[in-house]
């Protein structure tokens, strides 16, 4: 068993791992027990009654935070012609076609999304190998290739936020800082439950919402009573 640092251990003590607290009481509480000396992201976790073996339970989907992540994205964008100047004037950090791709087989990955227009996807799927495993491809369903420049780098930049089952049915996902006040944090959490809730597949049965945790990156899981958000 992984053995903890002190300042874990400590803040395990001030509640009941065994307790299912309401969403706005664990956030508390994570937001209380934090100790490191960065501003922690605020992670959920959520167990969902699905298995992903099968494409028709597959979870996938993206959702604009209320009040953002708290992190400052870097965004690269694949395009050619006026989509150029489109990328650049709405704050794209790196815009380029076949010399980006290029870059990016040569081992750079200092960037956090990739955007691309579809005209550029014959370029772009050269790099799958390098782009998929890192969760970095970009994909129509999360809205990252697209026309719509300008409205995907706005979203992305307001708190947008990509989310997908792991192989066992579980979806990881940053909701904030540490330092968002409480009010921030919940609308932060109850629009990412919400969009869960909605990519719900037809053939999920029985409980959707096994399980769902919240924590700061240095902290303990606070577990949340979840199954009144399920309806």
């Amino acid at each position: 068993m992984k053995k903890r640092g002190k300042k874990y251990r400590e803040a395990r003590e001030q509640f009941n791992r065994d307790t299912f607290y309401p969403p706005e009481e664990a956030l508390e509480l994570v937001k209380n027990m934090s100790s490191a000396s960065f501003d922690e992201t605020v992670e959920l976790a959520v167990r969902l009654g699905v298995n992903p073996k099968h494409a028709d339970q597959q979870v996938r989907g993206t959702v604009v935070l209320p009040h953002g992540t708290g992190k400052t994205v870097k965004i690269i964008v694949f395009a050619k012609g006026e989509k150029i100047t489109e990328a650049e004037e709405a704050g794209a950090d790196v815009v380029g076609g076949e010399e980006l791709a290029a870059k990016i087989q040569g081992g750079w990955l200092d960037f956090d999304v990739a955007v691309a227009t579809p005209d550029m996807m014959g370029v772009v799927g050269k790099l799958g190998k390098l782009l998929g495993p890192r969760g970095l491809m970009p994909n129509p369903k999360s809205g990252t290739v697209t026309f719509e420049l300008k409205k995907a780098i706005d979203d992305i930049k307001a708190g947008k936020v990509e989310f997908r089952t792991d192989k066992v049915g579980n979806v990881h996902v940053p909701i904030g800082k540490v330092s968002f006040d409480s009010a921030k944090l919940a609308a932060n959490y109850h629009g990412m439950m919400g969009a869960l809730l909605r990519a719900r597949p037809p053939a999920a049965r029985g409980h959707y919402l096994r399980s769902v945790t919240v924590s700061s990156t240095m902290g303990p899981g606070v577990k949340i009573n979840a199954q009144s958000a399920e309806g």
